[in-house]
């Protein structure tokens, strides 16, 4: 090459370099992303382990936490006394998703050796009081559900409407052709053949509107309503549809489904609650009669007992006035 009268040569060692370059191999392409991937997918698992930390618990993903004891507010109130109604629907349409608040067996173990050796804290009473009321609570959202689907299934206003017409109308027709029967049994007495013919062909014509009035009504009694020709029924445990057409298999499997389950064992817990709540009511009466002390101590006993069953029953005592609830 040539600048100005001087010839320049090119640098050899930049020559060499460039007619050794060969096109990039696999090999040397999967070296150079190797580094960017592995900080790519180190975030993506930390951020995933976060994730998971805050739908389980620390303790869930193996993380300790020493300061985290069973009374503690993180704690699930309804895991420690029973069942916690998050566990019981997973995979059903009534999913509540993971439990925001911790499920550590430790923790249950120690809730419950602690009621063991102290059954009369105040505490436990009141956690128990929470545990129920929250069961009444999911419950009695399942029967407002099931009234709903009832009220869903009959008929409407309208169709009540036009049930009472068609009913009227079947009754008017009936009255007319009996009317036009005794009519023709005049005429013909008479000897009036062809006025007797012409009530009788008036006759024909009203049965045959009388049969096809019955018809609709029949049609409207099978479809009313949003069951349709379906025929439902609504579950009275979990609220859910079944159709009189439905095989033995299919009713089978709604059965010992996994909502129809849950909903049937938390409404177990209620009845079991009210009759440990009875048996509680009738303590106080037992004690009174079977003590063999004079009135004078047995006055401050009653109030105890009293002042107890206040605090006791002050908050479930609904349980038993609510007019709807099922306990099955």
């Amino acid at each position: 090459m040539k600048n100005g009268g001087r010839q320049i040569r090119p640098n050899s060692r930049v020559q060499d370099a460039t007619a050794d370059q060969s096109p990039p191999t696999l090999t040397t392409l999967t070296n150079l992303q190797r580094i960017p991937k592995r900080v790519e997918m180190g975030r993506l698992a930390e951020m995933q382990r976060k994730l998971l930390e805050q739908m389980m618990g620390p303790e869930a993903m193996g993380v300790a936490n020493a300061n985290l004891v069973w009374s503690d507010e993180k704690v699930c109130r309804n895991f420690l006394c029973g069942t916690c109604p998050h566990t019981l629907f997973t995979n059903t349409k009534m999913d509540l998703g993971a439990c925001p608040k911790s499920h550590t067996e430790r923790l249950k173990q120690d809730f419950l050796a602690e009621k063991e050796k102290n059954p009369n804290d105040p505490i436990f009473n009141r956690f128990q009081m929470e545990y129920e009321s929250n069961i009444f609570a999911f419950v009695d959202e399942c029967d407002r559900r099931i009234r709903a689907a009832h009220r869903r299934l009959e008929k409407t206003p309208e169709e009540n409407a036009k049930t009472t017409n068609l009913m009227r109308e079947i009754a008017e027709i009936e009255l007319a052709i009996q009317g036009g029967t005794e009519k023709i049994e005049t005429l013909g007495e008479e000897g009036k053949v062809d006025e007797s013919m012409r009530e009788m062909a008036a006759i024909e014509a009203l049965k045959s509107e009388k049969a096809d009035k019955e018809r609709e009504l029949q049609q409207l009694t099978d479809t009313s309503g949003a069951s349709g020709h379906q025929k439902l029924r609504v579950c009275d445990v979990c609220g859910a549809y079944l159709s009189v057409l439905d095989s033995d298999r299919r009713l089978a499997d709604h059965f010992g489904g996994k909502m129809h389950l849950g909903y049937h064992e938390l409404r177990n817990m209620l009845a079991k609650f009210r009759e440990e709540r009875e048996q509680r009511k009738s303590a106080p009466a037992v004690t009174s009669t079977s003590s063999s002390g004079g009135a004078a101590p047995a006055a401050p006993s009653g109030r105890s007992e009293h002042r107890s069953s206040r605090d006791e029953y002050r908050d479930r005592d609904r349980f038993d006035r609510h007019p709807t609830s099922r306990y099955e």
